[in-house]
């Protein structure tokens, strides 16, 4: 029975910690962190968007860091170290964080929202579902889910391909819950193919011709109608890039604004 107390008492500290270097480092844009013990104390590996914020001028913020881990949390000779994400669009916490800051500031849940998901494939997902849920819109609690691309939702494949994170705001309504599940490309599986509008397009065009040759201009027109697609512009980044998460998010919301809400194109039509 002691060895079940143990692990339990393990695993609610690792909760602890996640949960408060979740909101120490907030500004440094963390993802996760990687904890693992050794015979000469703890390791654990910060994984950021911004490493020079944790580790401060002359270390002193990463030296802070390991002292509040040994003295707080009861860890043995904390070694940390920092690691940039590459890509910080494809981690569902970095971006659960970004859309939790919008909202804070009073950005439209929905605008949000795509804004999220166009950031999400545009840096080469899989696919990505968002769902927000709490006090939207009135008095009564709803729910929204949008989805782009290929997201497996259930099975072994599902656990392997997806990562996902949770993230809830206080906001003057109430409190507003969002869940981000990103799937990654180059987690897939080698028996499934990931076929892009070109190969399908030639696809179509090699069927038509077997049946009976009268399917080339509709191959053609569709090949060349998904490269246009291909070609479509997307943002492209700052030259210098922005000192803090704040600003990164400061500046995407200046961008949020442009984009075309539903609610926005529902007027139009009428």
């Amino acid at each position: 029975m002691s060895a079940v107390k143990n692990v339990i008492k393990d695993n609610y500290n690792m909760m602890l910690l996640h949960d408060y270097l979740k909101q120490a480092i907030k500004e440094a844009g963390f993802s996760h962190a990687e904890i693992s013990k050794t015979p000469t104390g703890t390791r654990i590996a910060l994984h950021v968007t911004r490493p020079g914020i944790v580790i401060g001028r002359k270390g002193t913020g990463i030296r802070e860091l390991t002292e509040r881990l040994e003295h707080d949390f009861g860890l043995k000779n904390p070694q940390v170290s920092v690691t940039e994400i590459e890509v910080p669009e494809l981690s569902p916490s970095v971006m659960c964080n970004r859309m939790a800051a919008h909202l804070e500031r009073g950005t439209a849940f929905r605008r949000a929202t795509m804004w999220t998901l166009n950031q999400v494939m545009e840096n080469g997902a899989m696919g990505v579902q968002i769902t927000v849920s709490g006090k939207l819109r009135g008095d009564r609690s709803a729910f929204e889910k949008h989805t782009a691309g290929v997201l497996p939702r259930a099975g072994h494949h599902a656990e392997v391909i997806v990562d996902e994170d949770v993230a809830h705001v206080n906001t003057p309504m109430g409190l507003i819950g969002v869940r981000i599940r990103i799937a990654h490309k180059e987690r897939r599986p080698p028996e499934f193919e990931m076929r892009s509008a070109e190969d399908l397009a030639k696809a179509k065009k090699i069927a038509m011709e077997e049946a009976g040759g009268k399917g080339d201009n509709d191959g053609s027109g569709d090949g060349s109608n998904a490269a246009d697609e291909g070609t479509k512009d997307a943002d492209a980044p700052s030259d210098g890039g922005p000192a803090t998460e704040s600003e990164h998010i400061k500046i995407e919301g200046e961008r949020i604004k442009e984009l075309d809400t539903m609610e926005e194109e529902e007027a139009a039509m009428r």
